[in-house]
C-alpha cells in the first residue's frame, strides 16, 4: 500500500506554515503548532513528512475506503 503524496508546504510572514495537497490550501499552522511542525521536518525524510502532513490535515487513508464503496448501502 503506498503511503500519502501530494503534499508540500510553505512559510509566511509571521512564522505561518501553510500546508497543501495537490495544489489545494489544506491546512494553516501558526504558533507553536507552526514551529513544532518546521521542527518535525527537518528531523524526517520524505515519506515521513508526507505521513506527518496526511495527519495533520485530516487527509489521511484509514484502510477501509474500498469495504465502505462496496458496501449495500453506498450502493
Amino acid at each position: 500500500m503506498a503511503g500519502p503524496e501530494g503534499f508540500d508546504w510553505t512559510t509566511r510572514k509571521g512564522g505561518e506554515v501553510v500546508i497543501t495537497h495537490r495544489g489545494r490550501q489544506a491546512t494553516t499552522l501558526r504558533g507553536d503548532k507552526a514551529a513544532d511542525f518546521l521542527q518535525d521536518m527537518e528531523a524526517l525524510d520524505g515519506d515521513g513528512q508526507q505521513h506527518e502532513m496526511a495527519r495533520l490535515t485530516g487527509n489521511y487513508r484509514r484502510g477501509n475506503e474500498r469495504l465502505a464503496k462496496s458496501h449495500p448501502r453506498n450502493g
